[in-house]
């Protein structure tokens, strides 16, 4: 396996060599320039300290925002919901769950989506038991399941895997708490299982042999879309090279991000808590390359299935114009 110092040199090298692609005007607008003709340069992006926002993490440590003429600051959020409140106020981008997104857009607030951040891969998001019993999905047939969040993405796939395993949506039990209380709330059986995503998932096994009951990224959420990035529809409008640009860049750091998975695992330990033997165990899934409203659709749907919207949405008006699958 290669080491951590090896892992950066390769990161390192890729995220040069896309830098030097951007600097050298191969964005669009630049007409060769190394600057492109932007609106403004620079960017408050809300994040979260999950494996999501990885690619900006490393994007900061490469300097490939600067180098195509962006100055980005990323902000540290509270809650997904605090960082869509502050579009245009003190945020320009936020990251969030499209779940989050969604239903925002749905109630009212103007967004424009600005890219696709995750995709669920394998084992990324799935129910967690240290309840010898509770060996599969079906076994329960009400189970105690914590959830972050009970009108979020935890909630949504645990229903939509458990109901394809044959237990009764309204039988389920969710119990909203943050990600660091679940093992103690599994501990003292408050709960049979607990929904996570990584790096809590494997912080789990690791520290007290939990297993995975079922992953929730699997059947009718399989691949599922998890989150992304998003403007106020006012900002975008004012500001719509300064977002290509946004765009692109952020493709760019995607790609690498895909390319070097290893690279993602080292960057977590400089903004998550988990250290470097925990953060090598750690599931990584897709960094999606653009916005695709067929996946992104699923996304809806679901959520229109389960009630969580007041009316079908149609994610294709979320999307840039000219935007295309």
């Amino acid at each position: 396996m290669p080491t951590p110092a090896r892992v950066l040199r390769r990161a390192a090298a890729l995220f040069a060599c896309a830098a030097t692609l951007t600097a050298c005007g191969l964005l669009p607008g630049s007409e060769g320039t190394g600057q492109p003709e932007v609106e403004r340069t620079t960017l408050r992006i809300g994040v979260m300290p999950v494996v999501d926002v990885a690619p900006l993490k490393l994007a900061l440590n490469e300097k490939v925002f600067e180098k195509a003429g962006l100055s980005v600051q990323l902000v540290t959020l509270s809650s997904e919901a605090e960082g869509i409140k502050q579009l245009d106020t003190t945020l320009d981008i936020t990251w969030a769950s499209h779940v989050n997104l969604f239903r925002a857009a749905a109630e009212g607030t103007q967004l424009q989506l600005q890219g696709e951040a995750y995709q669920a891969g394998s084992n990324t998001m799935a129910l967690v038991t240290i309840d010898p019993e509770y060996d599969s999905p079906a076994k329960l047939a009400s189970p105690r399941i914590a959830v972050n969040s009970a009108t979020d993405l935890g909630a949504l796939t645990t229903k939509a895997v458990l109901d394809t395993a044959g237990v009764e949506r309204q039988q389920i039990t969710l119990s909203e708490m943050p990600f660091d209380r679940m093992v103690d709330a599994m501990r003292s059986e408050q709960v049979d299982a607990a929904w996570m995503t990584e790096p809590f998932i494997t912080k789990a096994q690791k520290d007290v042999g939990a297993r995975i009951v079922t992953d929730t990224a699997t059947g009718p959420t399989k691949d599922f879309p998890m989150s992304g990035y998003a403007s106020s529809k006012k900002f975008a409008e004012a500001n719509p090279r300064t977002l290509a640009l946004f765009r692109q860049v952020l493709r760019d750091v995607q790609q690498l991000a895909t390319n070097s998975k290893l690279s993602v695992q080292d960057a977590l330990t400089g903004y998550v808590d988990v250290d470097q033997q925990t953060a090598a165990l750690v599931s990584v899934g897709t960094f999606p390359l653009s916005l695709n409203p067929i996946r992104l659709q699923r996304v809806s749907d679901m959520m229109d299935a389960e009630n969580a919207l007041p009316s079908r949405l149609d994610v294709q008006d979320l999307l840039p114009p000219g935007t295309t699958n």
